[in-house]
C-alpha cells in the first residue's frame, strides 16, 4: 500500500470474470504519515481507508467485467462493519464479488480477512461511466501493470 497516493491494492491474486470474483492482497505499511495522527502511540489503519481498499478491490473486478472500457466510481457504502483494529504491518486478504448489476450501477459484497479471520465487510454500489479523461485511463493502465491485473481475463473472458 502507498497510503499517501491512495494505492491501496498491492497485488491481484485471483480474478475470475466468469464467476465475477476477485481476490487481492494489501500490506498495511509499517510507517506512514497517516499513522502519526491516527493515533499517536497506538497507530491504526483508518476505517475509511479500509473501505477504500474494499472499493478499489471491487473497482478492479468491475473494470475487468467491463473489459477496461468504463470506470467505476463509488456511489454508496452499505452495512460496512469494522470488526477489529488493523495495525501497521498487517497483510490484508480482500475478496469481492458482484451481487447485482443494472442501469449503469453495480453492487458488490466485499470482505477483508487477516490470517483467515473476517475483520471488515461491506456492500458497495458503483456508478460506471466511460473513462472521463485519457490521463485517467493511462494512469489505470500503469496501476494495472503494477498490481498484476491479468489482461488475459478480459481478452479470454
Amino acid at each position: 500500500m502507498n497510503l499517501e497516493y491512495f494505492h491501496l491494492i498491492d497485488r491481484i491474486t485471483d480474478l475470475n470474470v466468469g464467476e465475477r470474483t476477485i481476490a487481492v492482497e494489501a500490506n498495511v505499511p509499517e510507517k506512514s504519515t497517516i499513522f502519526e495522527g491516527h493515533f499517536p502511540g497506538y497507530p491504526l489503519m483508518p476505517g475509511v481507508l479500509l473501505i477504500e481498499s474494499m472499493a478499489q478491490t471491487s473497482g478492479w473486478l468491475l473494470i475487468a467485467l467491463m473489459k477496461f472500457e468504463r470506470m467505476p466510481f463509488l456511489a454508496a457504502v452499505k452495512e460496512a462493519k469494522m470488526r477489529t483494529f488493523i495495525t501497521p504491518g498487517t497483510k490484508l486478504d480482500i475478496n469481492a464479488s458482484v451481487l447485482h448489476e443494472g442501469d449503469g450501477f453495480y453492487m458488490t459484497t466485499v470482505k477483508i480477512k487477516v490470517d483467515g479471520k473476517l475483520t471488515c465487510n461491506a456492500q458497495l454500489t458503483f456508478k460506471t461511466v466511460p473513462f472521463p479523461h485519457p490521463d485517467l485511463r493511462g494512469h489505470m493502465d500503469i496501476v494495472a501493470k503494477r498490481i498484476g491485473f491479468p489482461l488475459q481475463a478480459i481478452t479470454n473472458g
